[in-house]
């Protein structure tokens, strides 16, 4: 067991809500009784402290997570915070990203054992690919598993146009990155992460983005940060080397988007249900569009007193899908003041 220096250690830490210096006096107990040969203790000590380590914060008696992690002081301005319940069996993806994001959990889920080593779990991210494939989703699909809170990075409060404010916010992301264990979600990455050296470039955005590049570098924390565009091809060279994995999203095949219309409708589904026509139709619209689509004929269902979508409501309401996406991609990107796209 414990010796005398430990459990002073362990009492302290915990009174001063040390976590970290916690953990790491448990861990050293751990390995001290799998050197006694107390092997199956060793193994127990080491799970109920990744267990407690995924949470960061502690469940009520109703089951629910209290949010002792929302960001205060400017801070709430910077971050939006969530604790979703998302899974990854609730997602329709290539196997080739679904086996990604297992390997991501699993590394996570077992993260004091690898830092133990030397080594460090994937947690740097990089989501790339068109609107609506599923991105965003991965996020929430991240912490649910995890069981660690959302924290969405509001890009409009932290780009400015004064000098330096921008970057001084960014730190201050950083630091709540190192301080409390989450997700860390910058959406639309592309407005600070865009190549330098861009005719749209502008100085104070360059400056950020270098300011990215020597932070996400440094960073040690336990938190994961996804970076997010639908603009890959405009990112800086520089930051791909700063990232663990980078995660290519696609819109739904055939087969894909069979399944995602059968699993949305549920008991909504029409009879006759012609699911092969259906999925011809919603054929090169994202799984965003597709989950639109199926929702609006549901309603459309609901309000007039049926139980189920007519095959001709769920036809239309791709059509309007469809007419909306191709509007919305004959529109040119064009940059704004800040050097982000606007489309």
């Amino acid at each position: 067991m414990a010796n005398a220096e430990q459990l002073k250690a362990l009492v302290k830490s915990h009174i001063e809500r040390d976590d970290r210096h916690f953990y790491s006096v448990a861990m050293q107990v751990a390995a001290r009784e799998a050197k006694v040969g107390h092997g199956k203790l060793a193994q127990e000590l080491r799970d109920m402290i990744d267990a407690a380590k995924a949470r960061v914060s502690p469940a009520d008696t109703t089951g629910s997570l209290v949010p002792l992690a929302r960001p205060r002081g400017e801070l709430a301005n910077l971050l939006t915070v969530a604790y979703p319940k998302n899974r990854l069996a609730d997602m329709v993806l290539d196997e080739e990203v679904a086996e990604q994001l297992r390997r991501i959990l699993k590394e996570q889920k077992h993260h004091s054992r690898i830092r133990e080593h030397g080594l460090s779990p994937r947690r740097k991210l990089l989501l790339v690919g068109p609107p609506g494939t599923g991105k965003t989703m991965t996020a929430s699909v991240l912490a649910g598993e995890l069981g660690i809170p959302l924290f969405s990075v509001r890009l409009d409060a932290l780009i400015t146009k004064f000098m330096g404010e921008t970057a001084a916010k960014l730190r201050q992301i950083f630091d709540a990155i190192n301080e409390v264990r989450g997700v860390y979600f910058f959406d639309e990455f592309d407005a600070i992460g865009s190549q330098r050296g861009l005719a749209n470039d502008v100085g104070e955005i360059r400056r950020v983005l270098n300011s990215f590049l020597q932070m996400i570098e440094s960073d040690q924390s336990y938190s994961l940060i996804l970076a997010a565009t639908n603009h890959v091809e405009i990112l800086d060279y520089a930051l791909f080397r700063r990232f663990d994995d980078v995660i290519e999203y696609r819109l739904p095949t055939g087969p894909q988007a069979a399944k995602l219309l059968q699993a949305r409708l549920g008991k909504f589904a029409p009879k006759p249900f012609p699911l092969k026509a259906l999925t011809v139709k919603a054929e090169g619209l994202s799984y965003a569009e597709i989950r639109r689509a199926v929702d609006e004929s549901i309603k459309e269902a609901v309000m007039h007193d049926e139980d189920r979508v007519e095959s001709a409501a769920l036809t239309r309401a791709f059509d309007e899908r469809r007419k909306f996406s191709i509007r919305m991609n004959n529109k040119k990107v064009v940059p704004n003041h800040a050097g982000s796209t606007a489309s």
